[in-house]
């Protein structure tokens, strides 16, 4: 898979940071923006994320409570481009 050429590496890197920061900005982690983010997509899209631990279940089960601004959703937009970073979409 392309994007984990290790060419992509520092850019896959800036992404991760981007989108830590964006999460702590909310104070939550980079997993419950995830789902937010995923949850915010479609109406019709759900996340079946794993879990080891039920703290892990909790916090997923939280995600659906995360409320991303239109200008959250563009700023995480503008730090993953779509179609970049060794052929990945969104």
């Amino acid at each position: 898979m392309g994007w984990w050429a290790p060419e992509n590496f520092a850019t896959n890197m800036r992404m991760v940071v981007a989108l830590n920061e964006l999460a702590k900005s909310k104070g939550i982690t980079l997993a419950e923006l995830s789902l937010a983010w995923i949850l915010a997509r479609k109406e019709y899209i759900v996340p079946i994320p794993g879990a080891r631990h039920p703290d892990r279940v909790s916090l997923n089960a939280a995600a659906a409570d995360i409320v991303l601004s239109e200008g959250d959703l563009a700023r995480m937009l503008d730090n993953i481009p779509t179609g970049a970073i060794g052929g990945r979409g969104m």
